[in-house]
């Protein structure tokens, strides 16, 4: 029996991909999924498949899939429910070795559609052929250059994100895109009438690209493999999990959304938690906690957090990092007396969280105070502002005459954001920073994510983030 990997990188890694249903028109979805990809740099063959054009988007139309010269290696539906038995047919007869089945009107609608869906998967496995979906929006992959799900193609990174609902979860991938975070892959499952979470867990745990896997799911077709499957991939690469359908209400709207039964919530808790599973209270969290785990911050040794900021930032940090359970401890003497030679003199006392008090500073006083922290055994691991920034503090009206001070305030905060930045592997443990302020290009920024530290907008981001850290730590320790 083939791998999972062989199986699947036909999908996530085709080199010819017919399109069954392409279209001219810009409304329907045989036009959007023909589309994408010629736009954003698939470098494969594209075969459309119409019976009544001869080209489309200026590419010679096929009237059947057994018409196409080459080789296909996935196929791409979006025509209606009930033609594709005959269509999954040709395509076992050409050779594919996946499709993507956007079509709905399946299993979700009830017994006729749920008849069909049986009806095809039946063709597709005799034949040798996977199923993503059917009622998704396709998939993004990295390293196929495949862009089924969106209108530009997102930023390559090591997060995979694996979606049960698909316009909601492209949402969602999108928001975390726009926020900076990187991904590998994009997979909206759909119905999971064939290919279902545990395969496609299965084939991203060995998938090299792949750090952190991200889950939003509604209900399972096979809980207790996933769940065999999970405890293993913990060990080498974390899994964030969101769970919608948690209340009565929302288990109701699982049924009628992608086919699936919710299941007990105290069960599944419970599962994530023996298992070693991260899981999320809101959805968009997910990706604020997969890219800490994904960044190579070192795992904190223990749940001890020094905080350093700007008043009710500080605040806002050490209450949201209570909330989660991590530990805020007052600073010991020697590391306050340490601190006192870099705070200037109307600071408050620095018991932690350490407050410059709006202070201006260079980057590398904030990086000498981060490093005492880190020196400190009792300190596992740092939340911080983001270095600062000159260009923040230019308030003149006369560029010129800022500019000989700027450039040397810049090559400080430079030398310093460089020495922050080297800090988590000098000391082995992590760093976490919230920015007060946005630039286009901020070098400072660039510093620390070409080192490895996460970057973000809210104190409850940052404690989340680092949260997730400890977690995972944990589940590595073996304490699930």
């Amino acid at each position: 029996m083939e791998r999972i990997t062989e199986q699947l990188d036909p999908i996530f890694k085709p080199h010819s991909i017919a399109f069954i249903g392409a279209s001219q028109d810009p409304r329907k979805w045989g036009f959007r999924m023909l589309d994408r990809p010629l736009r954003t740099g698939y470098r494969g063959a594209v075969y459309p498949v119409n019976p009544k054009l001869e080209k489309i988007h200026g590419i010679q139309s096929y009237g059947n899939i057994l018409d196409i010269p080459g080789p296909v290696d996935l196929a791409v539906m979006t025509i209606p429910a009930p033609s594709v038995p005959e269509a999954m047919k040709e395509c076992v007869e050409k050779g594919v070795r996946g499709v993507v089945l956007i079509t709905a009107g399946f299993a979700e609608i009830g017994e006729e559609g749920k008849a069909i869906e049986q009806r095809v998967v039946r063709i597709a496995r005799d034949g040798g052929i996977r199923i993503v979906g059917p009622n998704c929006m396709g998939i993004w992959s990295a390293a196929g250059q495949l862009n089924l799900s969106f209108e530009q193609a997102p930023g390559a990174g090591s997060i995979s994100f694996v979606s049960q609902s698909g316009t909601f979860g492209g949402y969602l991938f999108q928001i975390a895109n726009q926020k900076g975070y990187g991904f590998s892959k994009f997979i909206s499952i759909g119905n999971q009438a064939d290919l279902t979470a545990a395969d496609y867990l299965e084939y991203l745990a060995a998938d090299d690209t792949t750090k952190v896997i991200v889950f939003y799911m509604e209900g399972f077709k096979d809980g207790r493999r996933f769940f065999e499957l999970a405890r293993e991939a913990v060990k080498t690469k974390p899994i964030v999990i969101f769970k919608a359908g948690r209340t009565e209400a929302g288990g109701r709207a699982t049924r009628s959304h992608t086919a699936s039964l919710a299941g007990s919530e105290g069960i599944f808790d419970a599962m994530c938690r023996q298992v070693g599973l991260i899981r999320t209270e809101e959805a968009l969290q997910s990706f604020d906690v997969a890219e800490a785990l994904a960044s190579g911050m070192p795992l904190p040794p223990g749940r001890r957090v020094a905080i350093l900021g700007s008043g009710g930032q500080g605040v806002v940090t050490a209450d949201a990092c209570a909330s989660l359970g991590l530990e805020v401890p007052h600073l010991k003497s020697e590391t306050i007396g340490s601190l006192k030679k870099i705070m200037p003199p109307h600071a408050p006392l620095p018991t932690n969280p350490v407050d410059f008090a709006g202070t201006f500073r260079t980057g590398l006083e904030e990086a000498s105070v981060v490093e005492i922290l880190l020196k400190q055994e009792y300190l596992d691991g740092v939340i911080a502002n983001v270095p600062i920034n000159p260009m923040a503090w230019s308030y003149t009206t006369n560029p010129r005459k800022m500019f000989r001070p700027l450039l040397d305030i810049t090559k400080l905060a430079i030398e310093g954001a460089e020495l922050f930045a080297s800090l988590p592997s000098k000391y082995h443990k992590p760093i976490v920073t919230i920015r007060f302020r946005r630039f286009g290009n901020d070098i400072i920024e660039d510093i620390l994510r070409g080192a490895g530290i996460p970057v973000y907008d809210t104190p409850e981001e940052c404690a989340r983030a680092m949260h997730a850290l400890v977690r995972y730590a944990d589940v590595m320790r073996g304490k699930t």
